[in-house]
């Protein structure tokens, strides 16, 4: 779409918006003026939003207004009758399935705009609906949707490394999660990790690794153990755009705890503390729903600001800045 059409797709000359960030990973909810995607499943309307709107997306999230590390959400009206709202995530390069840190930072900005009060709340995704808890201290439960592990010790070929093994895993994404890898996992070493997790991504990509049906794996998790008494092990994510994710990651923990479970390494019920690359904690439990695991996820969010963005119909940069 070139910025001639805009108007005509029915893009808005502004936008309101509500920054805020869960594990210092932020998130940009659309509250009001985006595009309209018409009704049905959300499914449908991430859809028309890659497919008709993608000018849209990378205006709100890429520079000079956003930054790669940022995750964007559009706020729309729910298709399920018990759900408070609707939510499109999205990144630097496309739409996304689902978002965990993004969804306790929805709770937050819906909680700050007086949307939603504590208690239990459901939320709409492309992915199906998941529910919302919110808790005092600006912490937020995630009941996700059903996660598994697809495949278990799968070994491909990385280049600069060799042979290297992990599963693949479903949380609301697909992972291909690694513990055997080598690595130091911690902040000053972030530029190697990205590299290294970037490596493994094409790896799958050459040899034609998916999740179910044909399921692209667009995120890359690395395991450690961690000094940390408050936790139970730090992870590495490497998101679909290339930037990593500050936050312990909500999908990729949920993927995690399918894992751990399916390994008879965590009982249901039982918590599991994810620590991030920069030292956010989520807590999560799963409860089994026949051979998956639904996932819980605990994590604190703050807002950060609230305003307003422009796109200029003369500013040649009204889209973003695409690398």
């Amino acid at each position: 779409m070139t910025v001639e059409t805009l108007h005509s797709h029915g893009w808005p000359d502004s936008v309101r918006i509500v920054d805020s960030h869960t594990g210092g990973e932020p998130t940009r909810i659309v509250v009001s003026g985006g595009p309209d995607l018409g009704s049905g499943k959300l499914a449908e309307r991430r859809e028309r939003l890659r497919d008709e709107f993608d000018d849209f997306r990378a205006a709100v999230v890429l520079e000079p207004r956003g930054t790669d590390v940022l995750v964007g959400g559009l706020l729309v009206e729910p298709s399920e009758p018990d759900c408070v709202a609707g939510i499109i995530f999205f990144n630097n390069v496309g739409v996304l399935n689902m978002c965990g840190h993004g969804t306790i930072g929805l709770a937050a900005t819906l909680a700050h705009l007086g949307r939603v009060d504590k208690g239990v709340h459901r939320l709409d995704t492309p992915v199906g609906s998941v529910g919302i808890e919110l808790h005092e201290n600006n912490e937020v439960s995630v009941e996700n949707v059903p996660s598994y592990r697809f495949a278990r010790n799968l070994t491909i070929e990385v280049e600069g490394h060799g042979p290297l093994s992990g599963d693949v895993a479903w949380g609301g994404n697909w992972f291909f999660l690694v513990e055997d890898h080598g690595q130091v996992i911690e902040v000053g070493n972030v530029e190697r990790l990205s590299d290294f997790t970037r490596r493994i991504r094409s790896a799958l990509d050459r040899e034609g690794v998916t999740g179910a049906d044909g399921g692209e794996i667009d995120h890359i998790e690395l395991f450690a153990p961690t000094d940390n008494p408050a936790a139970d092990s730090r992870n590495f994510v490497l998101c679909p755009g290339g930037a990593y994710d500050r936050s312990p990651c909500g999908t990729g923990t949920s993927a995690k705890l399918a894992c751990l479970v399916a390994d008879g390494k965590l009982s249901p019920g039982e918590t599991w503390r994810q620590e991030s690359v920069i030292g956010s904690i989520f807590e999560a439990t799963g409860k089994l729903d026949g051979d998956k695991v639904i996932p819980t996820v605990r994590g604190s969010a703050y807002v950060t600001g609230e305003g307003e963005l422009f796109f200029d119909s003369t500013d040649p940069l009204r889209t973003g800045i695409s690398t």
